[in-house]
């Protein structure tokens, strides 16, 4: 049973582990959650379903999650973007071609990533008031 206000996020993860964990644990906070292993896999979602965020990795094969966000940007402008890395240098590059978007480094702890994304959606809802 799907109710219309559950918010839906695309995860793009390449690591399986990490994919199911944070998938899990946004799913256990309430969230609509799709998961994908690259970017290139997150695309069709984006074209063909509506999603309020998409929390990628950075670093992925075939599609890095700097590109991924900027075809985000260009298929559904209204979706908020959050990512999520490993490395500091990438984290720089993340915040000078996607300064609206959130950068979350890892390691971190899944109830931090649940209240970032909560963050995220805080904004979304103020603007809408």
């Amino acid at each position: 049973m799907e109710k219309s206000d559950t918010l839906r996020i695309l995860l793009a993860e390449d690591e399986e582990a990490m994919r199911a964990y944070l998938a899990r644990a946004l799913e256990n906070a309430g969230y609509d959650v799709v998961a994908v292993d690259r970017g290139t896999a997150a695309l069709p979602f984006l074209e063909q379903e509506h999603f309020d965020l998409l929390l990628s990795d950075i670093v992925m094969p075939e599609m890095d999650g700097i590109e991924l966000a900027q075809r985000c940007n260009e298929i559904s402008p209204q979706t908020k973007v959050m990512f999520i890395t490993g490395f500091a240098a990438v984290t720089l590059k993340a915040s000078r071609e996607q300064p609206q978007a959130k950068v979350l480094s890892k390691p971190f702890h899944l109830r931090d990533l649940v209240l970032e994304v909560e963050r995220v959606f805080e904004d979304r809802v103020h603007a809408s008031l």
